[in-house]
C-alpha cells in the first residue's frame, strides 16, 4: 500500500472506531480490537506487512499503556478502600454539618465535596456522593439545581487532571510516558483552574441569593449528622477508628505522588497493601474488597490495554504519519506553530462529539503528528487538549457519567448544557491563557 492508502485507512479506521463508540455499538476495549484487528489484517493482506510485524506492532502499543492501565488499577482499588472505611463520608457530613443556611457557604461545600468525591478520578461516583448530599439543602433553600450542576462539574473537571485521571492517562499513553510527568507540567494550570472553580461556587452562589434563595429557609443539620452516623453504623466496612490514620495514608501518597521519583503505579500499590492490612483484616475479607472494585478497574485497564492494540497498529505501522502528512498539507504554514492554541480553544466543542477514548486515542495521536510537522513539542499538544477538554467532560452527552449527573439532579440534559456551555467555554480559554502566561504552552 502507498502512503496515501494507508492514510485512508488510519481514517477509515478511527472514523468507524468514534462511530461504533458515539452509537454506543459496543463497549470501547472492543472497538479498539475489532477495528484494529480489521485494519491489521489488511496490511498483512495487500503485504504491506507480515503477521511477525504486526505482532510486534501491537506488542510495542500495549508496552505502551501497561504502566497506565496498572497506576488505574490500583488507584481505584486505593480510592475505593478510602471510601468503603468511610473516610470521605465522614469529612462530607462534617462540612455539611457547618454549612448552615448560607447559600455562597452551600455552594462553596458544593465545590469542596465534589473535589474530595473525584479524588478517585471517577465521574459517576462523585456524582453520587455530591449531588444525593446537596440536592436536599438545595431544594430547601430554593437554589436550582443546575447551580448544582454547574459548580460540580467545574470542579470535577478541574480535579480530573489528577494523573490517575481517565484522561491524563489516556494522553500519558498516547505519549507513552508517565502520568505522573505529564501531570507536574500542568499542575500550574490545575491550581488556576482550582481557584476558578471556587470562584465558580462563590459568583453563583451570589446569583442564587440574588434570585431569592436562601431568604426564608433554613435546614436542620442534626438529620443530616444522625443520618451520616446511622449509615456509618449499618456500613459493616467502615473503620471509624482509622480515620486519622487513613487521611494520612491519603495525604502521604499523594505527597508522593508529587515528590518522589517512583512510578505512580507502585505508590498506589504500596498505598493499596498498607490500607487493607491495617483497615480489614484477614484474606477472605481482603478479597471480597479487592473484588468489589474489579468492575471498573477492570473495565478501564481492559479499555487500555486494547488502546495500546489500536496505537501500536496505527503509530508502529506509520499510518499516522501518513495522516499528519496529508492534515499537515491543509494547513496553512502560518497558522501550524499555533496549533495546541487553536485545539486549546476548539476542545470544548470537541467534546461534544467526541467520546474520551476517541477524543484521545483517536485524535491526539493524529494532531500530534501534525503538530510534529511544524516542530510543536507533543507534549504541549496534549496538555492544551487535556487541560482544556477536561473542563467540558461532564457536560458531554457522549459521557455516560453526564447522564447519571442529570438524572440525580433532576435535571434535562439541555437545561445542563445550556446553563454550563458557555462558562465551562470561558474556564477553559482561562485555563489556557494561564499556560501561556506560565510559558507551559509556547509558539
Amino acid at each position: 500500500m502507498n502512503e496515501t492508502a494507508l492514510a485512508v485507512l488510519g481514517f477509515a479506521t478511527i472514523i468507524l472506531i468514534i462511530v461504533l463508540l458515539l452509537r454506543n455499538v459496543t463497549v470501547p476495549a472492543l472497538a479498539f480490537i475489532a477495528v484494529s484487528t480489521v485494519s491489521a489484517t489488511i496490511l498483512v493482506a495487500t503485504g504491506t506487512y507480515s503477521i511477525g510485524e504486526i505482532g510486534e506492532f501491537i506488542e510495542s502499543g500495549v508496552a505502551g499503556t501497561s504502566p497506565t492501565a496498572c497506576l488505574f488499577l490500583f488507584s481505584v482499588l486505593f480510592f475505593g478502600i478510602m471510601t468503603d472505611v468511610g473516610m470521605f463520608d465522614k469529612i462530607i457530613g462534617a462540612l455539611v454539618k457547618r454549612v448552615g443556611n448560607n447559600v455562597v457557604g452551600v455552594a462553596i461545600m458544593t465545590c469542596i465535596i465534589a473535589m474530595i468525591g473525584h479524588l478517585d478520578g471517577g465521574g459517576a461516583s462523585t456524582f453520587l456522593i455530591t449531588i444525593p448530599a446537596m440536592l436536599p439543602i438545595y431544594k430547601k433553600l430554593n437554589m436550582r439545581p443546575t447551580t448544582l450542576l454547574l459548580i460540580c462539574v467545574t470542579a470535577m473537571g478541574v480535579m480530573n487532571l489528577m494523573p490517575w485521571g481517565g484522561p491524563t492517562m489516556r494522553a500519558a499513553s498516547v505519549l507513552e510516558i508517565d502520568a505522573n510527568e505529564l501531570w507536574t507540567r500542568l499542575m500550574p494550570m490545575q491550581a488556576v483552574g482550582i481557584v476558578i472553580a471556587f470562584a465558580t461556587a462563590i459568583f453563583w452562589g451570589f446569583m442564587e441569593k440574588k434570585n431569592g434563595a436562601g431568604q426564608s429557609n433554613t435546614v436542620s443539620h442534626k438529620n443530616t449528622a444522625e443520618e451520616t452516623q446511622q449509615l456509618e453504623k449499618e456500613n459493616e466496612l467502615a473503620r471509624p477508628q482509622y480515620f486519622v490514620f487513613n487521611i494520612i495514608l491519603t495525604l502521604v501518597v499523594i505527597i508522593c505522588l508529587v515528590f518522589l521519583p517512583l512510578p505512580s503505579y507502585l505508590l498506589f500499590m504500596i498505598g493499596c497493601a498498607i490500607a487493607l492490612f491495617v483497615n480489614y483484616r484477614g484474606s477472605k475479607l481482603q478479597n471480597e474488597i479487592i473484588k468489589s472494585h474489579s468492575g471498573p478497574a477492570i473495565m478501564m485497564a481492559s479499555t487500555l490495554f486494547a488502546a495500546g492494540v489500536f496505537l501500536g497498529v496505527m503509530e508502529e505501522s506509520g499510518i499516522m504519519d501518513h495522516m499528519a502528512n496529508i492534515l499537515a498539507s491543509c494547513i496553512p504554514t502560518a497558522m501550524g506553530p499555533y496549533l495546541p492554541i487553536i485545539i486549546g480553544v476548539l476542545s470544548v466543542p470537541l467534546t461534544l462529539a467526541f467520546c474520551t477514548d476517541s477524543y484521545f486515542y483517536g485524535l491526539l495521536p493524529v494532531l500530534i503528528g501534525v503538530g510534529d510537522r511544524f516542530g510543536v513539542d507533543p507534549v504541549q499538544t496534549a496538555i492544551a487538549m487535556v487541560v482544556c477538554r477536561n473542563c467540558a467532560t461532564f457536560i458531554s452527552p457522549v459521557v455516560p457519567a453526564t447522564f447519571l449527573g442529570v438524572g440525580l439532579a433532576g435535571v434535562e440534559l439541555k437545561d445542563h448544557i445550556k446553563t454550563s456551555f458557555f462558562w465551562i467555554w470561558g474556564v477553559s480559554v482561562v485555563c489556557l491563557i494561564t499556560g501561556l502566561l506560565f510559558g507551559i504552552l509556547r509558539f
